[in-house]
């Protein structure tokens, strides 16, 4: 069989027979992989712990017809170090690994960008420097942003005239003024509508210092906007500490 090399985070393992899984990777060249990982269970198998969740590895898999499989794993780097300690981190760790597995749909297409951005959440995330709900909160406005749903926080999602505005409606992309607001509209404060501006920034010297209720209200507006472009809400929600 045909075999190829590439970079990866597990996002996401399944049982298979007696020794086996299925793994779920986000790779660096070839998008969202589905692999088998032979022997994986077994407590001999040359695997060992580089093939569980939120693992970076360097990679050989050899085509097959269904799936893939793993023929060769490394460790490349220890972004998941610290993150089984810690519940926050931990759980916002886990809705990280799922909304990479729903924004990258395709199998075997490139998502560079969605990679890249997955590698540097979980390094932020173990790195401990910023509140573990506004590291999600950031990755999963730019993970949007890369998919196409970028929301404007500046300028009215629907007329452009800029801001700012003090409407926000996740089904029209972002803030809206006046005249364009729908019934319905979230009304936040003018400080969580610039925490949520420097979440998609990554201006971590505005939402250090932001007030709690601020950063709570940013995060809920979050939540709406990817639930209402991923069409239904992350499994890992509900134990994510908002």
């Amino acid at each position: 069989m045909p075999v190829y090399r590439d970079e990866a985070v597990v996002l996401r393992t399944q049982k298979l027979g007696e020794a086996d899984r299925i793994v779920t990777l986000l790779t660096r060249h070839h998008g969202r992989v589905r692999a088998v990982a032979k022997g994986v269970r077994r407590t001999t198998s040359r695997f060992g712990a580089r093939l569980e969740p939120f693992t970076h590895v360097d990679l050989q898999l050899a085509e097959g017809r269904t799936f893939d499989v793993v023929t060769q794993a490394e460790t490349r780097s220890l972004v998941h170090a610290g993150l089984g300690t810690d519940y926050e981190r931990y759980t916002c760790g886990t809705a990280m690994l799922e909304t990479a597995e729903r924004l990258a749909t395709e199998e075997g297409q490139p998502s560079l960008q969605q990679f890249l951005l997955l590698v540097g959440g979980l390094r932020a995330l173990a790195a401990g420097e910023h509140r573990p709900a506004q590291v999600l909160d950031s990755y999963l406005l730019r993970s949007l942003a890369v998919a196409g749903y970028a929301p404007s926080f500046e300028h009215c999602a629907h007329c452009g005239r800029e801001g700012p505005h003090r409407w926000f409606n996740p089904s029209m992309g972002g803030v809206l003024c006046t005249t364009c607001r729908l019934p319905g509209s979230a009304s936040p404060s003018a400080e969580t509508i610039g925490v949520l501006g420097g979440l998609l920034a990554g201006d971590w010297a505005l939402v250090d210092v932001a007030d709690p209720r601020h950063l709570k209200e940013a995060s809920g507006l979050v939540a709406a906007f990817l639930s209402w472009h991923l069409e239904r809400s992350l499994r890992s929600w509900e134990h994510v500490e908002r």
